[in-house]
C-alpha cells in the first residue's frame, strides 16, 4: 500500500488503516484503504495483510479476505436498515441500497504464512479493520469524524458543521 506515517490526506482524497484480531485465537488482519470524497464517499482501493498462521488454502483465504472487505465496505458506505415508528420501511434494494459492482474497490491481499502455527480462521476478520480503515481515511481527508453508519454524504456534511 506504500503506507507513509503521517500522510495527510488533501482535502478530497485520504487513507485510512484499521487493525484487528479476529476472535482471541484467530487471525490478525490489517486494512489500509484509499478514498475520495466525490459526490459521495468513494473507496478507491484496499490493501489487506493477514495472518492465519498455516496457510492451508491461500486462494480461499485471499477470497475470503477480499470478499469481507467489499461487504464491510457496503455495511460501511451504504447499507442501513430504516425504521418508521410501526415498522421496517427498508423491505426492497431500492430502499436498503448495497454496493454495486462499479462501487467496489479494487482490493489486494497479502497473506503471512507461518508454517510453523496452526491454522487460524480467516472468517469474519477483514470486517471490523475495514470499517475502521474507511472512517479514519475520510478523517484523514477532510478532518471530521463520523460517528454513525453509514458514512453518508447527510452525515458527512452534517460532520463538517
Amino acid at each position: 500500500a506504500d503506507w507513509k506515517r503521517g500522510e495527510k490526506g488533501d482535502g478530497t482524497r485520504g487513507r485510512g488503516i484499521g487493525f484487528c484480531k479476529y476472535k482471541n485465537l484467530g487471525s490478525y488482519c490489517a486494512v489500509i484503504v484509499e478514498v475520495a470524497l466525490e459526490e459521495k464517499l468513494r473507496v478507491l482501493r484496499a490493501w489487506s495483510a493477514v495472518d492465519v498462521g498455516r496457510v492451508v488454502s491461500p486462494d480461499g483465504v485471499i477470497n475470503q479476505i477480499e470478499g469481507g472487505i467489499v461487504q464491510a465496505t457496503s455495511w460501511t458506505v451504504k447499507e442501513a436498515v430504516r425504521f418508521d415508528p410501526n415498522f421496517v420501511t427498508s423491505r426492497d434494494w431500492d430502499a436498503y441500497p448495497i454496493l454495486t459492482f462499479a462501487e467496489s474497490p479494487r482490493v489486494e491481499v497479502q497473506l503471512i504464512d507461518r508454517p510453523g502455527e496452526s491454522s487460524k480462521g480467516a472468517g469474519e476478520g477483514a470486517q471490523g479493520p475495514t470499517g475502521g480503515a474507511i472512517a479514519n481515511a475520510l478523517f484523514n481527508a477532510s478532518g471530521v469524524r463520523v460517528r454513525e453508519l453509514p458514512l453518508t454524504r447527510e452525515r458527512i456534511v452534517a460532520a463538517m458543521g
